[in-house]
């Protein structure tokens, strides 16, 4: 993957935004034509439409030069559905959960169809997890172990794809997975958890934990849903004062020492050896090139330094060279 840094398709949706057809086809087309080579979808995302999009562009491309990853435990029906929230603009499609062993199977018949490949490498179960089920997400997560664990275990095993882990939005479902002595994933997905504004948990137990087993980390959300970046979300959600205010502390650092906050982000995300890849979303082409140009920054050791001794990072993380 060039420079650890993919393409999270999640914006391809309609997350947050109604976004015209072109645009979302030349967003893809753009990260293409700048050199990167990994894509993570999901059916979730608009209710197909994410992946849908991504396949239009992807299946003009030679299927061996580029990673694809998507994820199981969502099916979306034919069936009509209103939609609210993050993908209120997307297919209004119902979408309906399941993490068993037939389920990730036809999830995966579908994302393939969607995508228009005849091969996946890595797939993430997805948002097994508090944040979407709250305490149902324990048995949710017991669902999955005896179902799309089993599944995915067993086609990896068959080399059908090259790994598969969990995909969510926190990092105990990914620490439980990865002590099991059955089934155990090579590579998971952690949106929002392993970020410049949010580290410490990840830091002391997921990422210790993943590379002791010579597993990988994937970073999504390294912006936390456009926090770091003056947007209105934290972790998608409303934004919260205090990291406003976190916000401003990083601004005016960065300011001193001539750092874009982007370019810190990424840059930090991928300095930790059991990260593959950091797949910051973008919806316009524009933004893709501003992604790449970020990564590749000359920033100032003074400035890691600085952040270390007003303690907004751990003393612990391993910081960018």
């Amino acid at each position: 993957m060039k420079n650890k840094i993919g393409f999270g398709a999640a914006p391809l949706g309609n997350m947050f935004r109604d976004i015209a057809e072109q645009e979302a086809l030349a967003t893809v087309e753009a990260a293409w034509t700048e050199g990167i080579r990994y894509f993570d979808a999901a059916p979730f995302y608009g209710a197909g439409l994410a992946e849908e999009r991504l396949g239009e562009v992807l299946s003009q491309k030679n299927r061996d030069d580029f990673i694809l990853s998507t994820k199981v435990g969502r099916l979306v029906e034919e069936e009509h559905e209103e939609k609210s929230g993050l993908f209120e603009f997307g297919h209004q499609k119902k979408v309906t959960t399941d993490f068993s062993a037939d389920a990730t199977k036809r999830s995966i018949e579908d994302s393939l169809r969607r995508l228009k490949t005849d091969r996946l490498d890595f797939v993430f179960i997805h948002d097994t997890s508090r944040d979407f089920y709250g305490d149902e997400w324990v048995s949710l997560f017991d669902q999955a172990r005896r179902g799309a664990f089993k599944v995915l275990s067993q086609l990896k095993e068959e080399g059908v794809i090259k790994g598969w882990g969990l995909g969510v939005n926190s990092t105990e479902p990914i620490e439980l997975a990865l002590d099991m002595e059955e089934s155990t994933p090579n590579i998971s997905l952690a949106a929002t958890q392993y970020t410049l504004l949010k580290h410490e948990r990840a830091l002391q137990r997921m990422l210790p934990r993943s590379e002791a087993q010579g597993g990988k980390i994937v970073v999504g959300g390294p912006f936390n849903s456009g926090a770091l970046l003056g947007g209105d979300h934290f972790d998608y959600a409303e934004i919260p004062q205090e990291i406003k205010e976190r916000v401003t502390t990083l601004n005016e650092i960065a300011g001193r020492h001539d750092v874009s906050l982007k370019a810190a982000a990424l840059q930090f995300s991928t300095a930790h050896p059991a990260v593959a890849a950091v797949i910051p979303g973008s919806s316009r082409p524009e933004r893709i090139r501003e992604d790449l140009d970020s990564i590749n920054a000359e920033i100032p050791a003074a400035f890691w330094q600085e952040l270390r001794e007003q303690k907004l990072v751990s003393a612990e993380v391993p910081l960018p060279a």
